[in-house]
């Protein structure tokens, strides 16, 4: 089967079932295996994200929504010379990836699409099931899935009778977003408190003062779209009461992939280092203000 992954977790999904051979297309935000890297690129966004402070970031996203603009440019012509069989998207977000209805008016041909929306753990693992089953490798699928929640769990266990610790979770600092979809529940299953996300529901705008109103003893800095070292120098300055941690928000926490169970741990070990050990993964901490 010839597959077009319009989806960074997605790509990640098919990857992980064995079947990377079958991607003959993808996004410029799938990079991640290594072995995606350098297939046709079919979607890129229309926004310079390298170029632009969060907030300008913030604000060419609400003008685009606003004014009902795409904010993802789609290469028709590739994508009909490339003869899918499957195209994957998503219409959980749009600011995240293209949605199904930019790709229904960019094909000229009638091509099965695939639009995987979860919103919490347990749809991202049976999103891995519905994928897997589709792509003719449902055992495995299951054995990923399994092994994600399986993870998870394992994490929770570890977490368990332990303080609470209070956490605000920053999926864009400028203004500040709180935690969104998944992310609360990977906050809970880590042994924290969100103090203003809500399970299952869309991250949603807030600011700084509400946020440290709440009392958090941790901030937690993993903007959507970026890595450790630019989400750093994205919080450069910003001066709170409390510790700041850094994450790569972009692959462990934004993404609706098994990589969440890796997120959970890393989550768990930022709240209770001497319960969990270090996962490994890029972080960067502080216990006084970016300057």
């Amino acid at each position: 089967m010839r597959v077009c992954s319009l989806l960074p977790s997605a790509t990640e999904i098919v990857a992980e079932l064995g079947l990377v051979d079958s991607l003959v297309g993808v996004s410029d935000e799938c990079r991640w295996p290594t072995d995606v890297v350098g297939k046709p690129i079919v979607t890129a966004a229309r926004i310079d994200a390298t170029s632009l402070t969060s907030a300008e970031i913030d604000e060419a996203v609400r003008s685009a929504v606003a004014d009902g603009r795409s904010l993802y440019a789609i290469e028709s012509e590739l994508l009909d010379e490339l003869r899918p069989d499957l195209i994957i998207t998503q219409d959980l977000c749009a600011v995240c990836a293209v949605s199904g209805a930019d790709v229904a008016g960019a094909c000229r041909t009638d091509v099965e699409t695939i639009s995987l929306d979860p919103r919490t753990y347990a749809e991202v693992a049976e999103s891995v099931r519905v994928l897997a089953a589709r792509l003719g490798v449902p055992a495995r699928g299951e054995e990923i899935a399994s092994r994600m929640l399986g993870a998870i769990e394992q994490t929770r266990e570890q977490t368990r009778g332990l303080p609470r610790r209070r956490v605000f979770f920053a999926e864009w600092l400028d203004p500040p977003f709180c935690a969104g979809h998944w992310l609360p529940e990977m906050i809970e299953a880590a042994g924290g408190k969100d103090v203003l996300g809500r399970s299952g529901e869309p991250s949603h705008r807030t600011s700084w003062e509400e946020a440290l109103a709440r009392g958090p003893e941790l901030v937690i800095a993993g903007p959507c779209g970026f890595g450790a070292e630019e989400a750093a120098q994205r919080a450069h300055g910003l001066n709170l009461p409390c510790e700041l941690a850094v994450v790569d928000g972009d692959a462990y926490y934004s993404r609706p992939g098994p990589r969440l169970a890796d997120g959970v741990r890393q989550l768990a070990h930022l709240l209770h280092p001497a319960a969990v050990a270090d996962p490994g993964l890029p972080e960067l901490r502080q216990d006084r203000a970016w300057t």
